[in-house]
């Protein structure tokens, strides 16, 4: 039997789902973490949340975590989350991102798991939507392995929800920022950028910078977990800001936040990138009232606070109260 309040979050020592760990503590619940390091960090683990360290296909860890924790609800973050890695090896980015989710749902239905949210992409789902912002009606036209993994996963829930009744809330990101995401990988251009400047390097753009995103910020990608998962919430949601905002524009606040008057370089475009993607989040505000609360320009300073913090003293966890 479930004990009420227990999650589990796979992935929780990563950027979101670490954010997603520290807000369902600070509301009282009980909470393990699944997570494997592979882009996750120890310094994002908080101390209150217990601790399975292994990969979501991992079977034994997985299902001791399962059999330990017996979760209420679970949060699916754990993922391959490189678009252009994926282009570069789609079967290890299905082997984490497709059979891996697999083996997460089969857990959840042995275990009598309530509900589960997953974290999938609306940046990587719909490519090149004719319509911008696009809603969840828009066709599911990914331009990298990626979104197709992401959108197998969104099938099998389809069919776990048909099959055992299972509940289950997607949410399609858009392009999630904020304190703690890497600046070392090839995601998070706001990280990466941000982490060039401070430190008087050249930021890369690829391609001509006209390209687009849908850029949310953590804290507002995390009230939005909350509330599906309080809610029980069942089916596809975008949680976006509405607003595609072009790479160039991303370099002129950078460049003012982070006071950078250096030169930008250029490199060919990466293939698998959607060119101009927003997304329509009104069907989640419609369900729930939840709608973005962090502006651009605050979400890109408290990003640039916490990365100067990092470039002074060395990674840190942001975590309130210390």
């Amino acid at each position: 039997m479930n004990t009420p309040g227990r999650v589990l979050v796979t992935g929780g020592a990563g950027f979101i789902g670490s954010h997603v760990v520290d807000a369902l503590i600070a509301l009282g619940r009980d909470v393990a973490v699944l997570d494997d390091l592979a882009t996750g960090s120890r310094a994002n683990l908080n101390p209150n949340a217990r601790f399975y360290q292994g990969g979501v296909t991992d079977s034994e860890v997985l299902e001791r975590a399962f059999r330990e924790v017996a979760p209420r609800w679970v949060s699916h973050h754990a993922a391959q989350i490189s678009v252009t890695q994926s282009v570069e090896d789609p079967v290890a980015d299905a082997e984490t991102n497709v059979l891996g989710s697999l083996m997460v749902l089969e857990a959840c239905r042995r275990h009598g798991v309530e509900h589960l949210t997953f974290a999938s992409t609306g940046g990587a789902l719909y490519g090149d939507p004719k319509m911008v912002p696009c809603d969840e009606s828009a066709p599911v036209s990914p331009k990298a392995p990626y979104g197709a993994a992401k959108h197998a996963v969104e099938t099998y829930l389809d069919v776990y929800r048909s099959t055992w009744g299972f509940k289950s809330a997607v949410l399609r990101y858009g392009n999630v920022y904020g304190p703690r995401q890497s600046p070392r990988g090839e995601a998070g251009v706001i990280a990466i950028f941000a982490n060039r400047m401070l430190q008087s390097q050249q930021p890369t753009i690829f391609g001509d910078g006209d390209q687009a995103r849908d850029f949310v910020y953590v804290a507002d990608v995390v009230q939005a977990n909350l509330i599906a998962m309080e809610r029980h919430l069942d089916g596809v949601f975008n949680v976006g800001s509405g607003t595609a905002t072009s790479v160039n524009t991303v370099v002129e606040v950078l460049r003012r936040q982070c006071g950078y008057a250096g030169a930008i370089t250029h490199a060919p475009e990466r293939p698998g990138e959607a060119r101009r993607i927003a997304l329509d989040s009104g069907r989640f505000a419609e369900a729930t009232g939840w709608c973005p609360s962090v502006s651009f320009e605050e979400g890109v300073r408290a990003t640039v606070d916490y990365l100067r913090r990092a470039v002074a003293t060395g990674p840190q966890p942001d975590r309130p109260g210390g």
